[in-house]
Formats: C-alpha cells, structure tokens, sequence
C-alpha cells in the first residue's frame, strides 16, 4: 500500500521560501532579508489566538530553518539574531496560549539557551521573561534554581565549552534569574541573588528602576549613586553609566530638585560633550535661560575633540564654529575621522564653505586609499571627484594639484584605481573608457618627479 505524502502546511512552504535555500546573505542584504521574514513570522503571530497548536509547530520549524540558514549569512549588523530572539518569543505565546506545560516548556527553552552554537540565545532571558504569563514565569525560575543547585561536577559535564570555569554556569543563570526578577520587580529577590556575587553598575540600575516603578524615588536614588560610585572604580567604565545619570536627573527632578539635576546635566556635557549630553541638558534648562546655557556649552564644547564636535555643531546649526576648528585641524587629524561623521559635514559645507568640504573629501578618498579598501575604492574617487569641485569652486588649483602628486606618489602602484583616478585628474569622467597607452601608462607607473 502506498503512502500518501504528508500534506505540506502553507506558512511551512512560506517558510522555506522566506529563508532562501542555499542563498548566501551579505550584510548589506540583511535588512532585506529579515524584513522578508518578519512578514512570514506576522502571520504566525495572527495564526496564536486560533490555532495555537498549529503556531507552535510552525514556529519550531521556523527557529530550526533559523539554525540552519546561521552558516549561509553574514549576521555582523544584528538583525537576524535579534529575529531568531522574536521567534522564539512568539513560540512561547503560542505554547502558553495551547495550555502546554509549563516546565516543559521552559526545560526546553534552557536546553536551546544552553546548547546555542550560534549565540542566538545568548540574552534571550530579556526577552523571553516578557512574553511570559506567571505560571510560565514560575515554572521557569524553578527550572534555573535546578540548574544552579546542581554539583559542580554536573554542572561542569553539561556544558563541555566552559569546563575549565566551573564558575560559568553559576553566573549564566544568575544572569537569567535577574532576569525573572526584574520582570517580576521583586527588588528583595534580586538583592539577596546580589549579595552572592559582585555587585555591578547595571545590578545597581535595574534596582533603582523597579524602586522607581514602586515609587520608592529617595531609596531609587540611593541605588543610583551606588551604582555610579561602582562605575567610577572601572577606569572604561560601563555600559551602565549613561542611562544611571539619566535616571539620577529624573529622581531629582522627582523629588523637587530641579536645580539639582540641571547640575547634574551641565557636569555630564562638560566631561562628555556630544549630541546626547547637550540634548539632556536642554531638558533641563528652563525656557527663558535657554539662549544663554546654549551659548555657555557651545563654548565649553570647543576642548572636546573633533568628532564629538562634529555632530554636535551640525545639530545645533553652529557652522562657524566648526569651519574653525576644521580650518585648523590637520589632514591627518581629519582622516581619523569615521566617514559617518565626516560626509555630512563634507555635504554640508559643499556651496557655503567650499574650500573646508574640499580638505574634508580629500580626507574621505585618502582615509579609504591608506586603509587598502580596494572594494571602495568607487567611492574614493567619487570623494576625490568632489574634492575637485570644492577646489575648483573655491578657486584653489594649487591644492588640488598638490592632492594629486599626494595620490600619484603615495599610491601609483594602486594600478586598477590609477586609471579612473588618472582619467579624473585630467578632468575627463571616470567612465570614459582608457586608451590602451592610458592603461599601460598607468600600469608603468608615474614619472619621477611628477
């Protein structure tokens, strides 16, 4: 008798063809790509209230085809990761609203967070606690509290990667305690869990956040300084440090100390000038002083270094001042510069300040040329191009000149890239096909002295 093949659910075919089999993803692809499967997942997410049973099934097909399609994508921006973490946020809505099992349930999960090659539920106890009902929740504390009660040896033997730190595993799951608790806002629990380890600047935050939602403002507070005063022993700091001053201005905004938290803000921008620190400390500023405090921190910000200074000065409009300080820096000083900071400027100044925007996309086309990046070396010479304008709009021919025996000297051997940028010294368009002589001109080399 034959067997009638199993008929194949629709979403699963959708599924596969979201994932692309056997297509290898670039970063620069995958925004796309995930944007294709966040469509797909929303339709798993409406199958829940009807269907749960059937989501389930569907959403573990989808996390497997997640693991699978990990060796065939370049994830370095995130995104597909921070999906996977969706996925199986969804797969637990959709068990709880099946009326699974709860411990079944979470020993599941803590085996794929335990055995997770590829890192995709590295954190996923943020997340995950959140899309959780309170029996979910209970029966996933009851199934850390077994993990960490469990002999070292064991506990040694279940996760053969960290063999030689015994100390790990007790450290992951009180990571994802503090997870529960934070969820839970039992701020008793997760001080007692504390006060078994060391005490960070983010323990220190999360407390004060939940005495915050308790309304507990002055013990909040307490635990804001704690934390900060924890932060100042690490010499690079923490991840902490800015969100505990944020949340410190609001307790004493709070607590009728706006003066206090004006304070607060104004020694933030002077130790740390930057977009965020002069925004925060606007918000302070009552309306009618606020053309003074602006012109106070724009003068304070002129030590900082170049690019803090960069987007602060473009956000507040302050053109003059930066043209000044771009005027004096040197080409080398400007090359250090991320061009995420320095192409707005470049753009920017383009008509108004020519001759600044020349020395800004000179050092965009140099920056790329010195670091070897022969896959931009398009977007070099779309910089040197510009550069060009600038100097020519500017009436500065000697300065372009001079960038032009800066390139022939420094990068002649650079062949592919000669000949478009030789065409464009020239003046002529860099499409414009060479000549066989250009091509072994440029291939030979420049003359000496040229």
């Amino acid at each position: 008798m034959t067997r009638r093949p199993r008929r194949r659910d629709p979403l699963e075919a959708a599924i596969e063809v979201a994932l692309l089999p056997g297509r290898f993803i670039a970063s620069r692809a995958g925004w796309d790509f995930v944007s294709s499967l966040e469509g797909v997942a929303g339709q798993l997410a409406k199958l829940v209230p009807a269907d749960p049973e059937r989501a389930v099934s569907l959403y573990e097909t989808f996390l497997a085809g997640c693991y699978e399609k990990a060796e065939e994508l370049d994830d370095s921006g995130g995104n597909f990761g921070t999906f996977v973490a969706s996925l199986y946020c969804g797969w637990i809505e959709a068990r709880q609203a099946a009326g699974a099992d709860a411990d079944a349930t979470a020993r599941w999960l803590l085996e794929r967070m335990e055995n997770d090659s590829y890192g995709f539920a590295h954190t996923l106890e943020r997340e995950a606690v959140n899309a959780m009902h309170k029996d979910g929740l209970a029966a996933f504390e009851r199934q850390v509290r077994a993990r960490l009660e469990m002999k070292d040896a064991a506990a040694q033997a279940s996760d053969s990667a960290h063999r030689r730190d015994p100390a790990y595993l007790r450290r992951r799951w009180g990571e994802v305690l503090r997870a529960v608790y934070v969820r839970r806002r039992d701020v008793r629990a997760y001080v007692a869990l504390c006060e078994q380890s060391d005490l960070s600047a983010q323990d220190c935050l999360a407390v004060a956040t939940m005495l915050k939602g308790k309304h507990k403002l002055d013990e909040a507070l307490a635990w804001v300084n704690r934390g900060l005063a924890v932060d100042r022993k690490h010499s690079h700091g923490s991840m902490a440090r800015y969100d505990l001053a944020k949340l410190k201005r609001e307790l004493l905004t709070k607590l009728g100390r706006a003066g206090d938290a004006l304070e607060e803000a104004w020694t933030e921008f002077r130790e740390h000038p930057s977009t965020l620190s002069y925004k925060e400390l606007m918000r302070f500023v009552p309306k009618a002083e606020r053309a003074a405090w602006h012109a106070q921190a724009m003068d304070t910000a002129e030590r900082a270094d170049l690019g803090a200074l960069i987007e602060l000065w473009l956000e507040t409009r302050e053109i003059e001042r930066l043209v000044k300080r771009l005027r004096t820096a040197t080409d080398a000083e400007i090359e250090e510069l991320s061009h995420y900071q320095t192409e707005p400027v470049a753009r920017r100044l383009g008509r108004s300040h020519p001759a600044v925007a020349a020395r800004v996309y000179r050092a965009l086309g140099m920056r790329i040329l010195n670091a070897k990046k022969s896959k931009y070396y398009d977007a070099a010479l779309s910089h040197f191009e510009n550069a060009r304008r600038c100097y020519e709009r500017a009436g500065l021919h000697r300065e372009w000149a001079a960038l032009v025996a800066d390139v022939r000297g420094a990068h002649h051997r650079k062949a592919g890239f000669m000949i478009d940028f030789e065409r464009l010294a020239a003046g002529r368009a860099p499409s414009e096909a060479p000549s066989f002589l250009e091509r072994a001109r440029s291939r030979w080399g420049a003359r000496p002295g040229s």
